[in-house]
């Protein structure tokens, strides 16, 4: 008897062996087994196939092999074999199944069949859905023979994933970041060092340039609002450098060219031309300044004729010839026909700084140097009003040409202030011409006039000669561009009598009727004084000593101030101080001095003596002026200006504000000394009668100084004075006339006494003051012992 055989596990894909009727049993639900089966043996004994490989992947599932269609072999050959298929996992199988095949199998016999027979099935069969050895057995019955026990496979272990070393990684990044940064380092050499001349040059050929806007200076008026000095269009001549090299004009010698070309009409020598334009490195470059328009417009159009000549196909095809190589037919440069040198020269719109008047007031208002800032007078003093604020504009340039696409920004300039000035500027005409005449006839040095309003301390006019034109300051000597009249220090002599006898009045010490006898000589501390004539004794008044200007009278009524000398020297010293002396005046005019006063109590020696009529101490024309106004003001004094008002750049005016006051001498004081300056011009014993101008009561007073020659520091020749003021009945106008180093004559009477005359009678015409409506008291100048 033959042992039923079992039908190998996992034969018929999954399904359940056929039962007695031929058909299969139901299917039961059977949990998965954990393990997998165990390899099946082929019928012939030999294994059977291996259960496929579980496919690399995270799920660790098997995945079941496909079977395998059998393929015919040719005729009379062996049939082999037909392996079984493999073998699904009998997990994958119901539990109920697994026992209904294993009773079918022990109720058949099994039938021995050749093992060949059963492989030279055709493989057709499994189309069935199972095995072909399943079906095999199922048509024929079971084999001859007991089938070996399949032998269990061993269970399979879980699979572990293995991470890849991280050190690997780690030397694999640094690789690549190495690689990385070693061609950006190489590109940064690149860049910085081997290309760098050539990316410059490209960079420099399109970029912004910024180009600063002057902004308009103000314009400084005389009191009825005529310009002394203004603005007017100009243009700076300006070059880019750049375009003058042989790679951009395609000639050697561009600089020299446009040198050439632009000299005559510049006025600026072909060398320094040359010169600014042999400078590649910079873009900018200013050759001229403050240039007409008629200079730019010859610029402008010759530029245009050369470059109507270089942009014919003549010079087009030999510049195109420039960027070939010399084998090719190249050119290294094009014919001076094709170039044209002025191709990198521009004109920037400014302003140009402008006296309508010429020299008129030149001296007071002062010039602009050539880079249009204030470099005298008021034009200094008031350079941050006068100059605004200028602005910038940058726009973006190509090879010279604006790029109107490329964008830009305007910062606007604001307009600078306008000054209007208390000039009158009929005075100052008429000021100016007297003093130049005067200077002129007497072979001076220089001299200076002023006139001052009494009342409100405003300067009318203030003329110096030799003056200048600050529209050709080429012409004009270093020692004529300044303002005398407040820069320079002198002895005012007999001019300073007037403090003395304030001083003497104001304190009650004497009257203007106090009897002084003056003899011809006054011996004091080591110095024999002297009048500047030789005279017997004289019996003067104290009104006569102010008309003949005696220095033994004035030494001995300034004694009068004190018990001891050094008492009156600080009571005198006081009311010079008063009077401004050794003080600033107020006007804050560039390089003004204040002029020389000792301390009192440093006068020493002879000195104490000397000062009471105007010598050992030292003032500028402005302040002696002012010393007069005080007096016409009724012992008030107002400090000095020059500006009446500004006008900002919005249309505003705003005056300015009336200058400081402040009392000196009583009202009475003024008034006495008023009369007695009245016989200094009237009395036929003064010293002023040249200064007498019809019509009006004149108080005035002369002086002549020793003075001191600045370069030496010692004395050497005089200076000539007279200041006064009209009418003197109802004061309005001083004026006081300076003459320096004269030749012809040295005393103030006679050289500026008719300059005094002439340029007091125009201003009260100017000013339409009336005429003084009484006589002068002609107060008596001596006495009778």
């Amino acid at each position: 008897m033959s042992t039923p055989r079992q039908p190998p596990r996992g034969s018929g894909e999954g399904k359940p062996a056929p039962g007695a009727d031929g058909r299969p049993p139901a299917r039961s639900p059977r949990p998965a087994r954990a393990s997998q089966p165990p390899r099946p043996r082929r019928a012939d004994g030999e294994p059977g196939p291996d259960r496929p490989k579980p496919a690399r992947s995270r799920s660790a599932q098997p995945k079941p092999a496909q079977p395998k269609p059998a393929q015919p072999k040719p005729a009379g050959s062996k049939p082999a074999a037909a392996k079984p298929p493999a073998a699904k996992p009998a997990a994958a199988r119901p539990a109920a199944a697994k026992a209904s095949a294993a009773k079918s199998s022990a109720a058949r016999p099994a039938a021995a069949k050749p093992a060949a027979a059963r492989a030279a099935r055709p493989a057709a069969a499994g189309r069935t859905g199972a095995p072909a050895r399943v079906q095999s057995r199922l048509r024929s019955g079971p084999g001859p023979g007991p089938r070996p026990r399949p032998r269990p496979a061993a269970r399979p272990q879980p699979r572990t994933i293995k991470l890849a070393d991280p050190r690997k990684r780690l030397r694999f990044v640094t690789v690549v970041l190495s690689l990385v940064f070693s061609v950006f380092a190489g590109r940064l050499v690149q860049l910085q060092l081997i290309d760098s001349d050539a990316l410059a040059a490209d960079a420099n050929t399109n970029r912004y340039q910024v180009i600063p806007l002057t902004a308009e200076r103000g314009s400084i008026t005389s009191s009825d609002g005529v310009a002394l000095a203004t603005t007017v269009d100009a243009y700076d001549i300006t070059a880019d450098p750049q375009m003058f090299t042989p790679q951009s004009t395609g000639v050697p010698d561009a600089p020299e060219q446009a040198a050439a070309l632009l000299a005559p009409i510049l006025g600026v020598s072909k060398e320094q031309l040359a010169a600014d334009l042999h400078t590649p490195k910079t873009r900018y470059k200013r050759l001229a300044t403050q240039q007409t328009p008629d200079a730019k417009n010859q610029i402008s159009d010759l530029k245009s004729a050369l470059d109507k000549k270089a942009g014919s196909k003549a010079c087009a095809a030999q510049k195109a010839q420039l960027k070939l190589p010399a084998d090719k037919g190249g050119r290294t440069r094009v014919d001076n026909e094709c170039a044209n040198p002025l191709a990198g020269v521009f004109n920037r719109e400014t302003q140009r700084r402008v006296y309508p008047s010429d020299g008129l007031a030149a001296n007071l208002v002062g010039f602009v140097n050539a880079e249009g800032v204030g470099a005298g007078g008021l034009e200094q003093q008031y350079q941050a009003q006068l100059a605004g604020k200028d602005g910038r504009s940058s726009y973006a340039q190509a090879g010279g040409r604006l790029v109107p696409t490329a964008g830009g920004s305007m910062d606007a300039a604001v307009p600078g202030t306008d000054l209007r000035l208390t000039v009158n500027r009929d005075i100052q005409w008429a000021a100016q011409r007297a003093i130049t005449d005067q200077v002129s006839n007497a072979g001076a040095e220089k001299g200076y006039v002023v006139v001052q309003d009494v009342k409100t301390g405003q300067v009318l006019a203030m003329a110096t000669s030799p003056g200048f034109n600050p529209n050709d300051l080429a012409s004009a000597k270093s020692g004529q561009l300044g303002n005398a009249a407040v820069q320079d220090a002198y002895e005012p002599g007999s001019t300073a009598k007037l403090m003395t006898m304030a001083a003497v009045l104001d304190t009650g010490k004497a009257t203007w009727d106090t009897h002084v006898t003056v003899p011809n000589t006054l011996q004091r501390a080591d110095r024999v004084f002297h009048d500047d004539v030789d005279h017997e004794t004289w019996y003067l008044t104290l009104a006569g000593v102010l008309a003949k200007s005696s220095n033994i009278g004035t030494i001995e009524a300034a004694e009068q101030l004190g018990p001891t000398q050094a008492e009156a020297n600080q009571v005198l010293g006081g009311y010079l101080q008063k009077f401004g002396i050794g003080r600033p005046s107020g006007l804050d005019f560039p390089g003004e001095t204040k002029g020389i006063l000792a301390k009192p109590e440093d006068w020493k020696g002879s000195q104490q003596y000397t000062i009471p009529f105007g010598q050992g101490l030292s003032v500028n024309a402005l302040q002696a002026t002012s010393v007069f106004s005080t007096i016409a003001n009724g012992g008030v004094r107002v400090a000095p200006s020059v500006v009446q008002g500004t006008t900002s750049p919005d249309g505003k005016y705003t005056p300015a504000p009336p200058g400081a006051e402040s009392r000196v001498v009583s009202e009475q004081t003024a008034k006495t000394l008023t009369e007695m300056l009245e016989s200094v011009v009237t009395d036929e014993q003064g010293t002023g009668g040249k200064a007498a101008v019809p019509g009006y009561r004149v108080a005035g007073k002369t002086g002549t100084a020793n003075r001191v020659d600045p370069k030496t520091g010692r004395y050497s020749g005089y200076t000539a004075s007279f200041i006064g003021f009209a009418p003197a009945d109802q004061p309005r106008v001083t004026v006081s006339c300076v003459i320096q180093d004269p030749v012809n004559g040295h005393f103030g009477g006679q050289l500026c006494g008719p300059v005094f005359k002439q340029v007091m009678e125009f201003s009260l015409k100017t000013l339409q003051v009336p005429p003084s409506g009484s006589e002068a008291p002609n107060l008596p100048v001596d006495w009778k012992p």
